[in-house]
């Protein structure tokens, strides 16, 4: 059942948000009309708390699930986030349900295959959501700065390693190049790069762990449709803020709002067949893309969905902020001006930082 409130205050929040000691029974989580984090971090604010969970924890007694999707709430004219503080593959299968969708023709899953020894999402929380849809293709590019992915031959093997093609198709979507999509409004970017075979799926999942980034301050939604769609030539057009310059000494303003601009393009093209999961787990300052992550030193919080990119990671980005262990990625955050991003995205039009969060526990 859905729980709704107008307002909190951020010290109950971050109060709610406390350590990961002792791992209490999580309270409920009432939804709110909120307003975005200002780059110097403040936030209006976000209440939920969690207790530490895992995908180990994927078994449910037979009355967790929800057999109907929750009715929307009354509109407020922002974007609506859906959240669960459960990060299980039943609590998965019932934030997309609370979504109310139902995608037709061929379903590519974004979601980062991550480097050996990184914290990418694992199978057995996933893999009930990724084999609801009928015919599934689990969809990446390849890098741009060597790893384990940087040639498809390598990245299949990932992908495989990882269990992925276990549970469904995959695609590694440059394997024979790029096409170009047009970026319209955008400062710095005229086109962007994506995988060849991006055109060859009608709707996208856009399955994202939101964590910290060595480079971008935090990834989430906006990321994974920006350099991860992007093709190995793409990932390095973003990367130098379209100047086609080196991809590691570009201004880092232009970067940040060049991956909002990629985000874009990749959202107007397709048209609103489009929805994304962010899963709050693991919450290192390091990404997917780093085989040796710094250890998490904040607990988990949970998964929140939405159809607006911008509103889903505004919503992550808040929760961050309120939790009282979250010093570390918060730091790591600032360090890098990681909501510029946000900032120049709603600006350009991809989404909204305002939102409304609402609870499905």
């Amino acid at each position: 059942m859905k729980k709704r409130i107008t307002m909190i205050s951020i010290l109950l929040a971050a109060a709610l948000l406390s350590g990961c000691s002792g791992n209490p029974a999580p309270p409920s989580v009432p939804s709110i009309n909120t307003s975005g984090s200002s780059s110097t971090g403040s936030v209006s604010s976000a209440p939920v708390s969690t207790g530490n969970q895992s995908s180990s924890d994927a078994a449910q007694s037979s009355d967790s699930s929800s057999s109907e999707p929750p009715a929307p709430p009354a509109s407020t004219g922002a974007p609506i986030v859906y959240m669960t503080t459960s990060i299980t593959s039943q609590s998965l299968l019932d934030i997309y349900a609370a979504l109310n969708v139902s995608p037709s023709g061929k379903i590519a899953v974004k979601l980062s295959t991550g480097e050996p020894g990184s914290n990418y999402l694992r199978t057995d929380l996933i893999g009930a959501l990724v084999q609801s849809f009928d015919d599934p293709t689990i969809v990446e590019c390849n890098t741009a700065y060597g790893g384990s992915r940087s040639n498809t031959a390598m990245h299949y093997q990932v992908a495989k390693d990882h269990g992925y093609t276990d549970i469904a198709n995959v695609d590694i979507m440059d394997e024979n190049g790029s096409m170009t999509l047009p970026v319209v409004g955008g400062s710095n970017l005229t086109e962007n790069y994506v995988g060849e075979h991006f055109a060859n799926y009608d709707y996208y999942v856009v399955l994202s762990h939101f964590k910290g980034h060595a480079m971008a301050g935090y990834g989430g939604a906006i990321k994974n449709i920006s350099i991860g769609i992007a093709s190995s030539q793409g990932k390095s057009h973003i990367h130098s803020g379209g100047t086609g310059g080196s991809m590691w000494s570009g201004d880092q303003d232009a970067f940040l709002e060049s991956m909002a601009e990629a985000g874009k393009s990749v959202s107007d093209y397709l048209n609103g067949n489009i929805l994304y999961i962010n899963v709050m787990n693991r919450l290192s300052v390091d990404c997917d893309c780093d085989g040796n992550p710094a250890e998490p030193d904040m607990h988990d919080i949970g998964i929140l969905a939405s159809f607006d990119p911008v509103a889903v990671d505004q919503a992550c980005i808040d929760l961050v902020y309120a939790a009282s262990d979250s010093a570390s990625l918060v730091r790591r955050i600032e360090s890098r001006n990681g909501l510029h991003t946000l900032e120049h995205a709603e600006n350009i039009g991809l989404g909204s930082r305002k939102y409304e969060l609402v609870s499905i526990d």
